[in-house]
């Protein structure tokens, strides 16, 4: 079986709102081509490939994940393609078109995370389709389904095509500084929210951003969509008759396949890292209590409580988004390999193995130049020399590039520690609860809820450096439209190194002794903050020999100067309100000398007069509290 699973067509009903109209070959076995039953863990397709306020645009692109299904254990990407046509144009009409337009979408349901390749492909194809004005014409997708499957392997990932579409170069020249913050943002793990419209600007943007992490797109997301589609109203009063065996049953649930969180080297993990205030215990295994040392009184894993309240974030109780079937005994095989799982890591805590006596499980770089990947031990992701991609997008923390309005519940889900999303609705935007910073797009704004994270998101010295180094070598030949993004230097290639040696040093830098200084050039409260992730504990359990090549050190690490200050000020004056309005008193300033031409007069004093002021009552507040990131 080749890397794509279905091409897909979905469609909107004046009735029944969006649906499947075909796939082949179908999504269901036993069924036609044109059957409209979905799978129970990808109920949520069609919204996704017809994204909301998709009337409002001719044609629009969607990259977005769907959860394995049963006996899968790895995200399938999924790439749409979205247009619209008058149904005046259409040589066959059938009867159930009633409205003025018609609107569908060719989807491609994949194995690899080729993004951008498929949209290319996918595009012609759409536009093919369209022409024939018969949408009953469908041999053209079949033969788009065998082409794919040709003609697309996994040695593509690791070639440049991978990136195709994604531009770090247009997302440095958008968010310039604050390029840095997004990428520790998820760093942290935290739960960020994308926002903008249409949905083909705002998954590129999201997707770039994680291009920054080496390998991620190739190999990070194979467990970022691990979660539950929310039951039916009278499913979930099923479930709730059942309420006093839940607490017995759980038990089962936890070897069964729950889908919560897995690693394929240490079998099913799911997430307890719950965002703060949360009190619902999240089942995990007994691999995850020995990284994290937990500590169990008993032999048993952790019961999945009930919670007595209401969640704060949703109108349903957090139990009500598992899926009932957890409560049915799973089949024989997955509970002896979740058993052969659980003994393994029990026995390696019996022996009282640390992360400094764990085995090396990452072999140097091999003599030919190719990147050598190998299973890790816990993560499960394919990993390099450095240890790389790091484990972010597991146990429960997901990415999704593209959110449909339906898929709402899930930030609120106890099964969910946190997320990367993209959104297009501005209810998301407006549930400023149920995220911890909000990026918009348009405007390139970041907004951080929480004061205590906007200060450890403080850039350092050092990071505005790198910032600085980067914004000067992308901004550089811009106006030569025969150099702008042609050489290496400021190019997409260039700009994941230097965040790539970023990273690495970093990772470096923590393994030292007596490293408090070098910490310090990086942010001390942030890597305070990251060494309490999943991601790096799930790092740090493993050896990486390959670190000790790599400059221990901040790229950017030096003596403050008075280009150092300079920084500072552009960078609190373009971050802060206080900070923006003087920059509109100077430009004031000098329009006013341009019209005159004089340095001093009249109207220049006045200006100068209004700076100064302005800059006096900026720096006595600026000395005392940190400028606001998110402003």
């Amino acid at each position: 079986r080749g890397p794509v699973l279905h091409i897909v067509v979905v469609g909107f009903h004046h009735k029944k709102g969006c649906q499947v109209e075909f796939s082949y070959p179908p999504l269901k076995h036993g069924e036609g081509h044109d059957s409209q039953s979905l799978p129970e863990e990808w109920k949520y397709l069609p919204f996704l490939a017809l994204p909301d306020g998709a009337h409002n645009y001719q044609e629009d692109t969607v990259f977005f994940h769907l959860p394995p299904r049963c006996g899968d254990r790895t995200t399938v990407y999924g790439v749409s393609c979205y247009r619209q046509i008058e149904a005046k144009a259409l040589k066959v009409r059938q009867a159930d078109i009633t409205r003025e337009t018609v609107q569908k979408s060719v989807c491609v349901l994949s194995q690899l995370p080729l993004y951008g390749l498929l949209q290319a492909k996918l595009q012609l194809i759409t536009h093919a389709y369209f022409e024939e004005k018969d949408f009953s014409q469908i041999s053209i997708l079949k033969e788009l389904y065998d082409h794919m499957n040709s003609s697309l392997g996994s040695t593509l990932l690791e070639g440049s095509q991978v990136y195709l579409g994604l531009s770090p170069r247009d997302l440095v020249l958008h968010f310039r500084h604050k390029v840095l913050i997004l990428f520790k943002l998820i760093l942290l793990e935290k739960k960020v929210l994308f926002y903008i419209s249409p949905v083909n600007r705002l998954v590129g943007a999201l997707m770039t951003v994680l291009s920054l992490f080496p390998g991620m797109i190739e190999h990070g997301l194979t467990d970022c969509s691990q979660y539950r589609p929310r039951k039916s109203i009278s499913e979930d009063a099923g479930l709730q008759e059942n309420t006093p065996r839940l607490s017995d049953s759980v038990s089962a649930a936890v070897t069964s396949n729950t889908n919560l969180g897995m690693g394929e080297g240490g079998g099913k993990m799911a997430g307890n890292y719950s965002a703060e205030g949360q009190k619902a215990n999240v089942p995990f295994s007994h691999s995850e209590k020995t990284w994290n040392g937990a500590q169990s009184s008993s032999g048993t894993m952790q019961h999945l409580k009930v919670p007595s309240r209401t969640s704060p974030a949703s109108s349903e109780s957090d139990w009500e988004t598992l899926d009932p079937s957890i409560l049915e005994e799973s089949n024989l095989k997955e509970g002896e390999r979740e058993n052969t799982a659980s003994e393994q890591a029990e026995n390696l805590a019996s022996e009282g193995m640390s992360s400094e006596s764990l085995p090396i499980t990452v072999q140097p770089q091999a003599n030919t130049g190719h990147t050598v990947l190998v299973p890790g031990l816990i993560s499960g992701l394919e990993e390099d020399q450095y240890g790389m991609p790091l484990a972010i997008f597991t146990k429960g923390y997901l990415c999704l590039p593209y959110m449909a309005l339906q898929q709402h519940h899930l930030l609120s889900d106890v099964a969910v520690r946190g997320f990367v999303a993209g959104a297009t609705n501005i209810l998301f935007r407006q549930q400023k609860h149920l995220s911890d910073a909000i990026v918009e797009i348009e405007d390139a704004h970041v907004q951080i809820h929480d004061p205590e994270l906007r200060k450890i998101l403080n850039p350092t010295t050092a990071d505005l450096r790198f910032a600085d180094y980067l914004v000067k070598h992308v901004t550089e030949n811009r106006d030569d439209v025969f150099l702008d993004g042609t050489g290496w230097e400021g190019g997409d290639e260039w700009i994941r190194a230097q965040f790539s040696a970023y990273l690495h040093a970093l990772l470096a830098a923590v393994l030292q002794p007596d490293n408090e200084k070098t910490l310090s050039d990086f942010g001390t409260a942030f890597v305070a903050a990251w060494k309490n992730t999943h991601n790096y504990r799930v790092w740090n359990s493993n050896k990486h020999p390959a670190l000790a090549e790599v400059n221990s050190s901040h790229p950017f690490q030096g003596q403050y100067s008075v280009s150092d200050v300079k920084l500072r000020l552009s960078h609190s004056v373009q971050n802060s309100e206080r900070g923006k309005k003087i920059g509109n008193v100077m430009a004031s300033t000098s329009r006013n000398v341009v019209q005159t031409g004089k340095a001093v007069g009249q109207s220049v004093g006045g200006a100068f007069t209004s700076a100064k002021s302005a800059m006096s009552s900026w720096f006595s507040t600026f000395t005392q509290s940190t400028p606001s990131l998110g402003d």
